[in-house]
């Protein structure tokens, strides 16, 4: 008769009929569930139709025609995924080694006690379970992290999605460049999730949303006392990311004392905490991003070149949204789907009407602004088929503006620039915050560096006044 519970199952395997009782209902007083057999081919029968519940087996090892070795060979052989527990009256040396060396996880011996094979049962139970967990959580960040958490099949992603696989394996350097919103730390986050690192840490760090008098401290680490503050010892992400991947968003924004020091990392790894005297060696890999162009940086006097040869051992362009058309609708519907799901709303699709909208509109900030706009969208909207006017922020016309407002459209019709459309969603948010320049970063989803580099060049050239 087929199974139809999905409770995890324990095999008891054993010629003796005693023997065989007296484990299982040991084993069943601590809650397990048991199948008993008294031959170890009837077991290999079972296991060939219901092996995805069996997560563990007790089998005697002398037994006729198929002993608890063979058992435990042909368990190994055909990849069933589950522990084995030996159990014998000859308790010599030479059988438990021969019993691990084969693949048997723990070994007891008869006259047996039962306490301690409920106690080995419910370790090794535990175990499995934990092993679970620990695989489960692997798959679900592969899926949010990994290559399958970037949306794309356009020409210039499929390029990337190439050479993200050839990349991650290794140990390079990453420069990761594209416009802000493009997903420079999800492709970061991909590469550490398909790299050897992958179980240990990846941080990621946006060198141009901390002060530069803090960043150092954020980087390096402080010893207790090392400045007015320093109450205690700080370790810094060099030495948190050790063995794993630190991602450096916003590179460009180090100030060039840090840039000198980070060269420096990079060639020796080895730092020094802030205050400190010992050298700590380091072993992490470094993947940076920056939406700005480095060679004009670098000849700007802004950028040091030979950090910026250090970074750039491996070079991925992540292509802004409205050069990816065609993968605007898998996007869509993907944060729809993702969005309906997070906030519990039943699903939803969209119009043709509101496809062709999004359509025209020119993404200036790129896949985040699409990404928010869909989940606002979802949060107000009531029904099953978004429409054009359910398209939240200034969408809805139809006239190609961006959610901030700015529109694409100069008052005389002609195009205007990406650098005017980001100019005026600036200002528009920074009136917003009343002047708050943190709040208004934040809003943008920019590090507070940038927007001050920015309200700078436009207070220089005329379009702004504090």
């Amino acid at each position: 008769m087929a199974l139809v519970s999905k409770t995890p199952l324990i095999l008891v395997i054993d010629d003796e009929t005693g023997s065989r009782e007296s484990m299982a209902l040991a084993i069943e007083k601590a809650g397990f569930e048991v199948r008993t057999f008294d031959e170890a081919k009837k077991a290999l029968g079972f296991l060939e139709e219901h092996g995805d519940r069996v997560r563990l087996a007790v089998t005697d090892l002398r037994m006729p025609e198929m002993d608890g070795l063979e058992f435990l060979e042909a368990v190994r052989e055909a990849e069933y995924d589950l522990a084995v527990i030996l159990v014998t009256g000859f308790g010599t040396i030479e059988s438990a080694v021969e019993a691990m060396r084969v693949g048997a996880d723990d070994y007891l011996t008869k006259p047996m006690d039962l306490y301690e094979l409920r106690t080995r049962v419910t370790n090794l139970m535990e175990k499995r379970e934990l092993q679970e967990e620990v695989t489960d959580l692997r798959q679900r960040l592969d899926k949010r992290f990994g290559f399958e958490a970037i949306v794309g099949s356009a020409p210039p992603m499929e390029k990337l999605f190439e050479q993200m696989r050839v990349v991650a394996p290794t140990r390079s350097t990453v420069l990761i460049a594209g416009e802000s919103g493009t997903g420079k730390e999800l492709v970061a986050a991909a590469l550490h999730q398909g790299s050897p690192r992958r179980k240990e840490r990846f941080l990621a760090i946006n060198c141009g949303a901390i002060p530069s008098d803090i960043l150092e401290s954020e980087l390096f680490g402080h010893e207790k006392g090392a400045f007015t503050g320093a109450v205690d010892r700080k370790i810094g992400k060099f030495e948190m990311a050790h063995q794993g991947t630190l991602f450096l968003d916003e590179i460009s924004e180090l100030y060039p004392e840090l840039q000198v020091k980070l060269l420096r990392v990079l060639e020796e790894r080895k730092i020094m905490r802030v205050g400190g005297g010992d050298l700590l060696e380091v072993d992490f890999r470094l993947v940076a991003a920056t939406n700005r162009d480095l060679v004009a940086e670098v000849e700007a006097g802004r950028f040091r070149e030979d950090l910026y040869y250090r970074l750039k051992v491996v070079t991925l362009d992540i292509p802004p949204l409205r050069q990816r058309p065609s993968d605007l609708p898998l996007l869509a519907e993907h944060f729809l789907e993702m969005f309906c799901e997070e906030h519990g709303r039943a699903p939803k699709s969209l119009s043709p009407d509101a496809l062709e909208v999004l359509r025209r509109h020119p993404w200036p900030g790129n896949v985040r602004e699409l990404k928010n706009l869909i989940e606002s969208t979802v949060i107000f909207h009531q029904g099953e088929i978004i429409e054009r006017a359910d398209l939240q922020g200034d969408l809805a016309d139809g006239g190609g503006v961006s959610v901030s407002g700015a529109p694409v459209q100069s008052a005389d019709g002609e195009p205007r620039s990406m650098a005017e459309i980001e100019r005026q969603a600036i200002l528009e948010t920074l009136e917003r915050t009343g002047g708050h320049r943190a709040n208004a970063a934040e809003m943008l989803q920019i590090g507070l560096r940038t927007l001050q580099r920015k309200l700078k060049e436009y207070k220089e050239s005329g379009h702004y006044s504090d």
